[in-house]
């Protein structure tokens, strides 16, 4: 279907072809130049389109060039402008603009896994599971005027993040520039996102009562660990239930208020831990308006701790993607770099949909590494690039939906799944106490491999 152009890469490089075939009908320039024309709030486009500026920071993202200077300097004669100009757009992209950014490609995206049925198996059939967490993007460079007379630490910018784990997408994100800024000053841009039967799971820090009650007016669900801080009245006796995963598993009916003295009825499920957490908490406390009939408490408390796919996500962003740029200072600049790496890490999922179709959701969850799939595709995306003209990537625009997908898993046969084996590493080891003799700044690695 691809054509002559294509098949060298093709069979040596499915992966690639994949991600650039998601790009081109996702993310191809008209389209974005079209997504930015209907969001954008302050800024306007002089000479430099805002598809330019995506593509600069997608290469730096995916590991394909070290720095948006570097991008720019290999892009120089497409792009037709100075750098300033570049960096000066970066500054002003609003966060508006980089939350459409990953909200809208993340619709699309879905629509392709969920028409190659690549979506992994429901946490719980008949409701859309999002997990809730906030990330705070590291401190950055002391590049711009303003940072160069402190020595503190110079934060960017934080987020939340909605993460669905049917898709292994992040969704929706809600960027914020304040980095000093609580999380849950972001909640209520949340809350009107939420349809009936979402159901968010989220940690202690989103425990508030009236964003619980929100959650519930909108008729959809939450599985929220309890904060210490948040008033309740017992609504009956505690029940043992039996013993989960984790360890012992207790029930009871509550009764919560929310700031206008409305009161809504949840239930509380308490764990009696095996192992403490990584904290040194040896009860963990749930808090939840599902029925019992749709989620029992056994239930409840293995997607809460499951809820941790979103951490590994955050991991695989830092360690397969250059999703925090701490040379780009400005606030709407580092927000932008860190929404094109949650779309890159969209795009990957894509492929490991069209994997999961063909080679089935177990090996791909137990086998495929996203570091190697990252490391593949920063490898290879150049010379592709080279080797197949620009314009012969349209055909992945002009496809129908079924073409596409009947593509995508073409290209996912055509996958050796051996190059991108994940090597699961075994118990950490307990490390040693260190010696440390200011006298003695260094040491011989020879002389101690020798003695």
């Amino acid at each position: 279907m691809l054509g002559k152009v294509f098949e060298r890469f093709v069979e040596k490089a499915p992966v690639a072809v994949m991600v650039r075939g998601i790009l081109e009908r996702v993310l191809g320039p008209e389209a974005l130049n079209a997504l930015y024309d209907r969001v954008v709030e302050r800024q306007y486009t002089r000479e430099l389109l805002f598809s330019s500026v995506f593509q600069l920071m997608n290469l730096v993202v995916c590991k394909i060039q070290p720095s948006i200077h570097a991008a720019y300097q290999d892009n120089k004669e497409e792009i037709e402008t100075s750098i300033t100009a570049v960096y000066d757009k970066l500054s002003g992209i609003d966060t508006v603009t980089s939350r459409a950014l990953v909200r809208e490609t993340a619709k699309q995206m879905d629509e392709s896994v969920r028409a190659m049925s690549g979506a992994c198996a429901a946490w719980l059939p008949g409701y859309r599971i999002k997990v809730l967490d906030g990330n705070c993007i590291e401190a950055t460079h002391h590049r711009i005027k303003e940072l160069r007379g402190t020595g503190a630490g110079a934060l960017p910018g934080k987020s939340l993040v909605i993460y669905e784990p049917e898709l292994e997408m992040a969704t929706d994100v809600f960027p914020c520039e304040d980095g000093h800024a609580q999380e849950r000053s972001l909640l209520s841009e949340v809350l009107p996102t939420l349809e009936p039967r979402d159901t968010l799971i989220m940690d202690r820090n989103f425990c508030v009562r009236d964003f619980l009650h929100g959650i519930s007016a909108r008729q959809a669900y939450f599985i929220c660990r309890q904060h210490k801080g948040l008033p309740w009245e017992a609504d009956g006796e505690e029940r043992f239930i039996g013993r989960g995963k984790t360890g012992a598993i207790y029930e009871q009916w509550v009764r919560v208020s929310d700031s206008d003295g409305n009161t809504r009825r949840f239930r509380r499920i308490r764990i009696v831990l095996k192992k403490a957490t990584r904290d040194g908490d040896k009860v963990l406390t749930l808090l939840t308006n599902l029925s019992k009939t749709a989620a029992p408490a056994k239930q409840i408390a293995e997607m809460y701790r499951k809820r941790w796919t979103i951490e590994t996500a955050f991991q695989e962003l830092e360690a397969h993607l250059h999703s925090e740029i701490n040379a780009l200072g400005y606030p709407k600049a580092a927000l932008f770099g860190f929404c094109v790496a949650l779309v890159a890490y969209n795009v990957l999922a894509v492929v490991k949909a069209a994997l999961r179709r063909v080679h089935g959701e177990q090996k791909i969850a137990n086998e495929v590494s996203g570091y190697y799939l990252a490391g593949h595709l920063a490898r290879t995306y150049d010379g592709m690039m080279i080797a197949v003209p620009e314009e012969e990537w349209s055909i992945f625009q002009a496809m129908s939906l079924e073409a596409f997908i009947r593509t995508l898993q073409q290209l996912a046969n055509k996958v050796n799944l051996a190059k991108f084996k994940k090597h699961k590493r075994g118990p950490k080891k307990s490390q040693p106490k260190r010696n440390r003799d200011s006298s003695r700044p260094h040491v011989s690695t020879a002389k101690l491999l020798k003695g």
